[in-house]
Parts: structure tokens; C-alpha cells; sequence
């Protein structure tokens, strides 16, 4: 679970034109369903992923944030002053502020994200923290070619990519996006990037099982923005939110499972489910350290330090393009 992942769309599908909307119909279709996470973060499930990354079951947000505070002063020494900083997925900004303030230096702060509403909440709540820096929110997807003001445009970059998101992304994938994040970070880039470690399931499955049913609820959201947006007919209780850990590919793989064997209209389109049925929403890929290393090795990146917390439950991974 991240703030978000895969592709991503900043416009709400409407219809089967859109091309979210293709990707939606498309996944339905298939014999084992898939839902794309970033119909995850509409206002509502932006809301309960915040109230997640609260929840005491859930360790990496304030695991990653104990080792951002603990690794700043590193990262700020290996920054030129007049550096922009370039968040990959920014959400609420909130751990960014931890790396902000150790960074005085910054000629611009660029947070990229596919929720309008994320983005200006954190700017404005920024531009009382930091009047002096130079917000420039960006709305839409992180893979894509990134743009920066032709003042800032020759500048140092530094990329942000914090909270595990690129678990989200199956290996190969994810190998093609840190490819990518290079090209938009250039020849002196350097990337900070949060990843989550392999550990025991009776720590990691309750992160996605909370016992409060905030996570199943973050699930479910996405039927009901079906529901609202594109006019499906979901009955939201008819389905349950399950997560597992699958050994064979490490990874938790979050489903929405069908109670009963019925079927549901979408955008002129019939979708029949079986009992037991369920729909793939997301996956989150766990990683031993030198594991994700050789994943940075391969998309260009050189490992320049990594941290983790006592227990290593989560790392903090630095990488350079220039060796």
C-alpha cells in the first residue's frame, strides 16, 4: 500500500473512451480481474490512506519516518545548495517536511502527484512552514518526462520517492520506472527512495489487516468511485477486502472478494462473479536490501548509502547516477 502507484491518471474516468476507463474494462475482463491502484486516491481514499499510515498495525510510515530524521543530515551534506528537490508521488508532503528543513539551501520544492486536493493542501500548508521556498505542484503522472522552469531547468536534482510505492510495481516494471526517474533527475541526480524489507508475517499481514477496517474500507472506496464516477452498480456489501502474502513472488497482494456469485454492470458491460471470486487491486513487493540494490544496479543507479531502523523492518536506499 502506498500514497500511489502504477499508472496514473489526475482526471476521474467517465467513459469507456477514457483511457483509465480502458484500463478498467480491460482488467475486468480478464480471467483473473484486476482493478489499477490509482483509482485508490480519490478525496475519500486519499483521506483513509492517511488515517492507515496512523493505525498502529501499520509500520512503515512512522518506521521510514524515524530513519528519514535520522539519515537528513547525510542527505543535506551530499546536496548542493540551489538543488531542487523532486517528490515522486508526493501526497500529503508530510515526511518531506523532514528533509525541508534540513535542506535550507533548495531552489525549488517540485512535489508530483494524481491528487489535485493532496497538492494543494500540502502547498499551502508548506508556504507557512517555509515561506522562503519555491513550491511548484505538479499534477499528474511521476513516469512521465518532467519539466522544470528554464531557471531551475540546469539545477541539481534530488528525487524524493519515500513510503515503499515502488513495491508497488512488479520488479521489471519497477526496474523501467527508477530508468526513468534518472532521465527526469539527469546526469547528477541523486534519488532518496523508501523500501520496504522482507520480515515476518506476524508483522506484515496485520499492516494490511488492521483490526480497525481502515484498510478494508481504503479497498472497498474503489468500488464505490466506480459506483459515483463511471456508474457501475457494485453492491459494496457483497464484497470483502482480503490481504495475503504470496511466498513464491514476495509480495502482499490485496483482493476484493466476491460473497455471492452475481453480476455487475459497468459502462455498458457485464462482469459475472463466482463466489470467491475477487478482483487483484494492488500488490506491495518486499525486498532484502541487496535485492533492491541489484534492482537499482540494473535501471542505471549506483547504491550510495542505505539506512534502516534497529529491527529492519523498512530502508532508506541513496542513489547516484554518477559513480
Amino acid at each position: 500500500m502506498s500514497q500511489i502507484a502504477e499508472k496514473q491518471t489526475p482526471d476521474a474516468p467517465g467513459s469507456a473512451k477514457d483511457p483509465a476507463a480502458r484500463v478498467i474494462l480491460a482488467g475486468l475482463s480478464q480471467s483473473r480481474k484486476t482493478l489499477p491502484c490509482f483509482l485508490f486516491y480519490d478525496i475519500r481514499g486519499s483521506e483513509l490512506f492517511e488515517e492507515i499510515t496512523r493505525l498502529p498495525e501499520y509500520y512503515p510510515t512512522r518506521t521510514e519516518a524515524a530513519i528519514i530524521e535520522a539519515a537528513a543530515k547525510d542527505i543535506a551534506l551530499h546536496t548542493p545548495p540551489g538543488s531542487v528537490l523532486v517528490e515522486f508521488g508526493s501526497g500529503s508532503s508530510r515526511k518531506t517536511e523532514i528533509l525541508l528543513s534540513a535542506l535550507p539551501s533548495l531552489s525549488a520544492y517540485v512535489p508530483i502527484d494524481v491528487s489535485r486536493s493532496a497538492l494543494d493542501e500540502a502547498s499551502s500548508r508548506l508556504a507557512v512552514r517555509f515561506p522562503s521556498l519555491r513550491v511548484l505542484p505538479t499534477l499528474g503522472d511521476f513516469a512521465e518526462p518532467l519539466s522544470l522552469p528554464q531557471a531551475l531547468s540546469k539545477r541539481p536534482r534530488l528525487g524524493f520517492f519515500p513510503g515503499s510505492t515502488i513495491g508497488n510495481f512488479a520488479p521489471a516494471d519497477a526496474c523501467d520506472l527508477l530508468s526513468h526517474m534518472a532521465e527526469n533527475l539527469g546526469p547528477s541526480g541523486r534519488l532518496v527512495i523508501g523500501v520496504d524489507l522482507r520480515k515476518d508475517l506476524s508483522i506484515l499481514l496485520p499492516a494490511y489487516n488492521d483490526a480497525a477496517g481502515v484498510t478494508a474500507d481504503f479497498n472497498l472506496n474503489i468500488l464505490v468511485r466506480l459506483n459515483r464516477e463511471m456508474g457501475a452498480d457494485f453492491n459494496v456489501d457483497d464484497f470483502a477486502h482480503r490481504a495475503v502474502f504470496n511466498r513464491e513472488e514476495s509480495r502482499i497482494e490485496m483482493h476484493l472478494v466476491s460473497l455471492k456469485a452475481q453480476s455487475v454492470e459497468l459502462l455498458g458491460h457485464s462482469f459475472a462473479f463466482a463466489e470467491g471470486e475477487s478482483i487483484h487491486t494492488e500488490n506491495s513487493y518486499k525486498y532484502s536490501i541487496p535485492l533492491f540494490k541489484e534492482l537499482a544496479r540494473r535501471a542505471g543507479w549506483f547504491p550510495r548509502e542505505v539506512w534502516t531502523d534497529p529491527k529492519s523492518l523498512f530502508s532508506l536506499h541513496e542513489l547516484t547516477i554518477a559513480h
